[in-house]
């Protein structure tokens, strides 16, 4: 009998690995042991499994989800240290948290001097868009920049941009640290045009905004504002607009 039930073993799991279902094969025994001594019914039994594949298959997308986003290094919003910058809008920053800017194809721009945490939030929020399951990619921007003209350069841009057009959302840190080539600066445009409404974008800068008018009609849905201004709140011409300062 205990051969029987080797060999049955054997079998199941070479089915369970052609149905690529790893977890269910590493855990069938200890769940069926725990299922029997519950005295737990068939259905129950499956139920548990099939549980446990999911979470883990969901665990295993959300690693490399991050892992195709290519963050410097990880951060969270758990340790952004918003005692120390009490101008930041928590409350949304929690909205933001939520990705439903990214459903309807808003954008974020976060705006101040070096040092005051854009891209420590830019990487939390786009990192919990990963979280979220949504296709996410971070870029210096000048690195983009420069992957741009290389793209352009070896003829494969179209195919670039295209790789581009898939995200769900698109973080470009550090605009306007390092001036761009006109080459580089109308590829770039290019990408960012091609997002509107199609991609979410958040960008970091440390220009003003009023600099940055050039991305008024694709990148100021909504956006926090890092400078050592008093708090203010405004609308955009064409969408709505938030604004917190940060001392």
């Amino acid at each position: 009998m205990k051969t029987l039930e080797a060999k049955s073993l054997v079998l199941l799991k070479h089915h369970l690995k052609a149905l690529r279902l790893p977890t269910v094969s590493s855990e069938c025994e200890k769940v069926a042991a725990q299922a029997a001594a519950d005295n737990a019914d068939h259905l129950t039994y499956l139920l548990q499994l099939l549980e446990l594949e999911l979470l883990d298959r969901e665990k295993r997308s959300a690693e490399r989800r991050l892992k195709a986003a290519r963050f410097p290094t990880i951060k969270t919003l758990d340790t952004f240290d918003f005692a120390a910058r009490p101008s930041v809008n928590k409350m949304m920053v929690a909205e933001l948290a939520r990705c439903e800017y990214i459903d309807k194809r808003e954008n974020v721009l976060l705006i101040g001097n070096p040092g005051t945490g854009k891209s420590h939030l830019a990487t939390a929020l786009a990192a919990q868009a990963c979280a979220r399951g949504y296709r996410v990619r971070f870029f210096r921007t000048t690195e983009l920049v420069t992957a741009l003209i290389e793209a352009r350069d070896e003829r494969s841009f179209l195919r670039f941009k295209a790789q581009l057009a898939k995200l769900d959302l698109l973080v470009l840190d550090e605009l306007g640290y390092v001036p761009a080539s006109k080459v580089g600066a109308e590829l770039l445009f290019d990408v960012i045009s091609t997002a509107y409404e199609r991609t979410s974008l958040i960008v970091t800068s440390n220009l003003p905004f009023e600099k940055a008018h050039r991305f008024e009609r694709t990148c100021a849905r909504r956006r926090l504002k890092f400078t050592g201004s008093p708090c203010q709140a405004r609308r955009a011409s064409r969408s709505p607009t938030f604004t917190s300062s940060l001392t």
